[in-house]
């Protein structure tokens, strides 16, 4: 079909039956958040450009590159948020969370994220977010915590083939010595390195470690765990024992840093062989200064944040797309088939039928009996609720197994409800005898 307007590029169509997996994801992160205790956040799509030059780093290629950026009608600023932690953050500020029992723990999901790259598979110029954000606890354990929760949450969605890696980064009393080795490690090699790592060098020696271009180099770069203070040393064993206690197996990458300025300490990231080059699957990690960075009071914080789409191509690598099935939930119990004079008596059982809990649909169209059957195995349906010209006389309802069988039998127009209940419970005898009435629907 000939389309004059196109969506944007980077941006999907999230359509039916992806939908499906969709919500059975989303499922899963609600049920490990409430198991962990943690609560919904939901944020605004802009903020004050200002939080993420001041949050997220004016070194950080997010905001040198990435960032939706426009002035509003009042001359504002704004910005269409680029990840979820520094609006987390500056929501706790802002609400007052400080004064809530600490930590606060926090998750968002499904949050629309934007970022001005260049679109590929699992990694769009408008994605979405599942996160965690825990604030108010520099405990090592709380990192354990996070990266367990992100652990379980993979394998309940059906994630299995993941590897962890971690590391620490320091903080700002042992950060400074390790700059200056990379530095001075790397000032040398300045002719080696892409042109975004000769930029680096002075900006932000930090992610040239994070360069797949030129990762040989960094392999060999000093090691951040080799300069961290007495403090940081001391978490990052927290962190490992609490994982340890836990068995959750993990390898320790030195070369592992994130992208965005504000971690401290603590960062980690998941893995998954099948999404090829861009094997990561999702990462997080401890931003002990960012609500300082803001504007704030010293608050720990610790988090991740987890593409969607990602996530659902690792699942599909693991179990397949599925195709066109649709999920159990979608699955019609009963499809009323209308037929003339039967039209009007056939939507008020519709009605009734949606009240009782059950799952069912009829046709708009107008078509035949014969189509309608077909639509009604299409859509799944276990049971056929048929309302012709001669039922509509004589006060009555064919009801039509789908199965295999194919059983059909008639019952009073009243009786149908509950007659459809206890067909879809599994007892068809009962019902094909005349159940008890359960409200009654008038012809």
């Amino acid at each position: 079909m000939a389309v004059g307007i196109r969506r944007p590029r980077g941006t999907a169509d999230i359509l039916p039956p992806e939908t499906a997996r969709w919500q059975r994801a989303e499922a899963v992160a609600r049920e490990v958040c409430r198991l962990y205790g943690y609560e919904e956040i939901r944020l605004p799509t802009f903020e004050h450009t200002e939080l993420f030059h001041r949050g997220v780093g004016d070194t950080s290629d997010i905001v040198e590159k990435e960032t939706y950026t426009f002035v509003d009608r009042g001359g504002r600023s704004l910005t269409l948020r680029p990840e979820g932690t520094a609006g987390v953050v500056r929501a706790y500020l802002e609400n007052g969370l400080g004064s809530r029992p600490q930590p606060v723990k926090l998750y968002y999901l499904s949050l629309s994220a934007f970022r001005y790259e260049n679109p590929q598979a699992g990694r769009l110029r408008e994605h979405h977010q599942f996160g965690v954000e825990a604030l108010g606890s520099d405990d090592p354990r709380l990192d354990a915590e996070v990266i367990a929760l992100g652990a379980d949450f993979l394998r309940r969605a059906g994630v299995r083939e993941t590897g962890l890696a971690l590391n620490s980064i320091g903080c700002p009393v042992c950060r400074p010595a390790y700059r200056e080795a990379l530095v001075a490690y790397f000032a040398p090699l300045a002719g080696k390195l892409c042109a975004d790592c000769q930029r680096r060098l002075q900006r932000n020696p930090l992610r040239l470690l994070d360069c797949k271009e030129d990762r040989e180099l960094a392999l060999a770069a000093p090691r951040a765990l080799d300069y961290l203070c007495a403090d940081c040393r001391e978490h990052f064993e927290g962190v490992t024992r609490a994982l340890a206690a836990l068995g959750r197996e993990f390898a320790i990458d030195p070369t592992l840093v994130r992208g965005i300025d504000y971690y401290t300490r603590t960062v980690f990231e998941f893995t998954h062989g099948a999404l090829g080059a861009q094997a990561s699957l999702f990462g997080g990690g401890r931003y002990d200064g960012l609500a300082e960075a803001i504007g704030g009071p010293p608050v720990p914080g610790v988090g991740f944040g987890l593409g969607m789409e990602r996530l659902l191509q690792a699942v599909a690598a693991e179990t397949g797309p599925g195709g066109e099935e649709r999920a159990p939930e979608a699955r019609l119990d009963v499809f009323v088939a209308a037929l003339g004079a039967g039209r009007e008596p056939a939507f008020r059982l519709l009605a009734r039928l949606r009240e009782l809990g059950l799952v069912a649909d009829t046709d708009y169209l107008g078509r035949s009996l014969k189509a309608q059957l077909r639509a009604a195995g299409r859509e799944g349906a276990r049971f056929v609720a048929i309302v012709g010209e001669a039922e509509a006389e004589v006060g009555q309802v064919t009801l039509k197994a789908m199965d295999a069988g194919g059983a059909q039998w008639q019952v009073a127009f009243a009786d149908a409800p509950a007659a459809l209940r206890a067909a879809l419970a599994g007892g068809r005898a009962e019902a094909q005898a005349g159940a008890p009435r359960d409200g009654e629907v008038e012809a």
